[in-house]
């Protein structure tokens, strides 16, 4: 019967001892070194290393200074994209004088059994209309939802959609309207000026 082999040991190798730089050598790598500047973090790095000693002038040669990496230009600024406002509420007097009739509420647009897609259509063609006429307040009525406590769909989307970079060049702020006026299912909205 035949013994399985075992595999063979393998002994460490002795490290190859690396030579002493002669003179010229020396010579040629003082020189070399007056002209090479070491990348920042290298420099950080040197500043905290052990003081030289002659006594080893092989350490200098084992590793040789990584090569300069390649300087790339910063990018070319961008042209600032104009910041959107952000929305600031109606102020209490102009709330109060909306709810009270003495300010004039321009122009209408009732929501009520649209779906979502036309809906949002809807608000952006008139709230576009509205910015190009120069009105200040309108009204956009929602609707309540259904009743049993769960609130509607547009009375959800609605203000989402009024936060929205794409409203935010025609809608200064918007808040809940008054009572009168349709209550939690309608909003006061305020338009921006157009520019011209």
């Amino acid at each position: 019967m035949k013994r399985p082999s075992r595999p063979p040991v393998l002994e460490p190798r002795p490290s190859p001892r690396r030579r002493a730089l002669s003179e010229e050598e020396r010579e040629l790598w003082d020189l070399v070194a007056k002209h090479v500047k070491p990348l920042r973090k290298y420099r950080a790095a040197k500043a905290h290393a052990a003081p030289r000693t002659e006594a080893s002038p092989a350490t200098e040669v084992t590793r040789p200074s990584p090569p300069p990496r390649p300087v790339t230009a910063a990018p070319a600024p961008r042209a600032a994209k104009p910041s959107i406002p952000p929305l600031a509420p109606l102020g209490k007097r102009e709330r109060t004088k909306l709810s009270r009739g003495r300010s004039e509420i321009e122009a209408r647009l009732d929501l009520h059994g649209m779906t979502q897609m036309r809906a949002h259509r809807a608000l952006a063609g008139f709230l576009h209309r509205a910015h190009q006429d120069g009105l200040t307040f309108v009204l956009v009525i929602t609707g309540k939802g259904r009743s049993g406590g769960e609130s509607g769909v547009l009375r959800r989307q609605v203000p989402e959609w009024l936060s929205l970079p794409e409203f935010r060049a025609f809608v200064v702020g918007f808040e809940e309207a008054a009572i009168g006026h349709g209550g939690e299912g309608a909003l006061y909205v305020r338009i921006r000026r157009a520019r011209g």
